[in-house]
């Protein structure tokens, strides 16, 4: 699969090698097998899927993975209407900078709980340094969640992606908190 990857170098700075998965987009019958894939990497119910790229990922896990059950946008500031209280921002560390990302806590209730843990995949498509969803996981672990009178914890109980860099160590770094899954391996 590696194969039908683009690569574009300095982008979105010097020094960046940007890793384009849109080709997986451009082709059914390799979409299809990646989805696959994905869909037996993921032992969830639940999906937390970050802005844009993840999403294109995971909702098709609605209909391809009958374990799956809930998916979560993540997405950047002022993209997700919200109740008071129920949005979470999350400082994350990209290899370029830093940004934030936003999930609501309702989404996540919206989930199915096994016992008083609400389990969570993080989807993503590349996992460079792993900040993204280091800090994503970090947040989502601190978070009780309360539904019918009932308080769950949430567990990262893996990070699944559709491209691992290894040489920029990301997965190591995850491994602390949950194992990684890569479809495929630069």
């Amino acid at each position: 699969m590696k194969d039908i990857l683009k690569y574009y170098k300095d982008f979105p700075k010097e020094g960046i090698v940007f890793v384009d998965i849109i080709p997986f987009l451009q082709n059914k019958s390799i979409f299809k097998e990646l989805i696959g894939r994905v869909a037996e990497a993921t032992t969830t119910p639940n999906v937390i899927a970050p802005e844009a790229r993840g999403f294109l990922f995971a909702a098709p896990l609605l209909t391809e993975a009958a374990h799956v059950e809930n998916v979560v946008p993540v997405r950047k500031s002022g993209k997700l209407p919200f109740a008071e209280g129920d949005l979470q921002e999350v400082l994350i560390e990209k290899e370029y900078g830093f940004d934030k990302l936003y999930y609501r806590t309702s989404d996540i209730a919206a989930g199915k709980a096994t016992g008083d843990v609400i389990e969570v995949t993080i989807l993503d498509d590349v996992l460079a340094t792993g900040g993204t969803a280091e800090g994503l996981a970090r947040s989502l672990e601190s978070q009780r969640i309360v539904r019918d009178g009932k308080e769950y914890s949430v567990k990262v109980k893996e990070f699944v992606f559709i491209v691992e860099i290894v040489e920029l160590g990301g997965a190591e770094r995850l491994k602390k908190i949950a194992p990684v899954r890569s479809i495929t391996e630069i």
